[in-house]
């Protein structure tokens, strides 16, 4: 692309960490190596420019209700002011920005849907369950309407196609892992760490937001199993942002009432581009969430993380999740809310490490050959050709 044919894109979030994986690492970051000005507008502590990504930045919000019907419309005006060919929006609550950027300026309008939010909403806490139902059916109407005006939906997951039959601009751009980020970190184990001794821990490890639903106490409970069969030097590292923060202090009691101080480590959320280097000192990747509609038929961009770092993976014994899993001979399925049936997975693999390795490397190659954000990100770069050429 020519400086003369360099097209400007906008991509706004006011939810979203500044750094999140899919919108910057992934998104903006292929588009900017394709050649395209970048502009993200987000939450961040002031202007400035990162890895080519130009950031305007947003405040930070109060609460929820000033996020919403206040942080969207300065979006908005900040959005007008960029004059872009493209806006590539990611929020559901920014449909309605969507619409009017749609018909204020010459852009495509690009809407991003990272999870079934019509599900989602179904499991928001802090929402009131009389309300739940009532406005999972108001933002389908809403988004119905509003994708008849916008130009390109994006999905991260296929599991949600079903939402979007009969519209022709749905195109389903997977959240799977950068390859290039293997380069630096190889990941695969060497049968030896996975022996247990008195010299080595056996780290068990998750990553992602740390929440009930997505297995948090079950695999604290999971380790004080292990630990009291005899595997002393087991630690289970939950690694991401507590949510809601309130669920630390349940966590904690939880560690002290199992005697788990050591063998249990918070640290809560860390910079992406350390993610792979955590994985790499870990022996085993566990994505063990509960069936919650939203998770069921989702692909775990978790599973795909530990697979790429050459790890063997726990993970609960949903439908797509074993074809995944055991389709590629890369580790265990479990039935999440039973504590015993993780905690045999993970002493399985402290006494199997032969079989955890092979495990570990099927995983790696089945990403190196598909599960991939490189051929992902090519998808991306069509579509976008595409919106810019007509």
């Amino acid at each position: 692309m020519t400086k003369e044919q360099t097209r400007k894109v906008c991509i706004l979030t006011t939810v979203h960490p500044t750094f999140d994986t899919r919108i910057f690492h992934k998104e903006a970051k292929t588009l900017v190596q394709a050649g395209y000005d970048v502009t993200l507008i987000v939450q961040h502590d002031g202007d400035t420019e990162v890895e080519g990504v130009r950031i305007i930045a947003l405040p930070k919000p109060r609460n929820r209700l000033q996020r919403i019907f206040g942080l969207t419309w300065r979006a908005f005006r900040l959005a007008l002011r960029e004059k872009a060919d493209i806006y590539h929006f990611h929020d559901p609550e920014l449909l309605p920005i969507g619409v009017l950027l749609k018909l204020f300026t010459r852009g495509k309008v690009i809407y991003d849907v990272h999870e079934n939010v019509k599900e989602q909403i179904l499991n928001k806490a802090w929402l009131p369950l009389w309300s739940r139902k009532l406005l999972s059916l108001s933002y389908e109407l809403i988004e119905k309407l509003s994708i008849l005006v916008i130009d390109e939906v994006i999905i991260a997951e296929d599991s949600y196609t079903k939402n979007y039959q009969g519209h022709k601009n749905v195109t389903a751009i997977r959240n799977y892992p950068i390859l290039s980020y293997l380069e630096t970190h190889t990941g695969t184990r060497i049968a030896a760490d996975l022996v247990m001794d008195g010299d080595h821990n056996f780290k068990v490890t998750y990553v992602g937001g740390v929440t009930k639903l997505r297995g948090a106490l079950e695999l604290i409970e999971s380790i004080s199993i292990v630990k009291a069969n005899g595997h002393q030097g087991v630690v289970l590292n939950l690694i991401g942002p507590i949510m809601p923060p309130a669920l630390r202090a349940e966590l904690d009691g939880l560690i002290r009432e199992y005697g788990l101080k050591q063998d249990v480590s918070i640290p809560g959320r860390i910079p992406h581009d350390t993610i792979y280097e955590v994985l790499s000192k870990s022996n085993v990747g566990v994505a063990i969430l509960r069936p919650d509609p939203n998770y069921v038929e989702s692909l775990p961009t978790k599973l795909f993380e530990y697979m790429a770092a050459g790890l063997p993976v726990i993970a609960s014994n949903f439908p797509l999740w074993k074809e995944i899993v055991e389709g590629n001979e890369c580790g265990l399925t479990v039935d999440p809310l039973d504590p015993k049936e993780i905690a045999q997975a993970i002493e399985y693999l402290i006494t199997h490490p032969e079989e955890a390795r092979r495990m570990g490397e099927n995983g790696r190659r089945a990403v190196e050959e598909k599960y991939n954000w490189e051929t992902e990100g090519r998808k991306l770069l069509q579509l976008y050709e595409g919106l810019t050429s007509s």
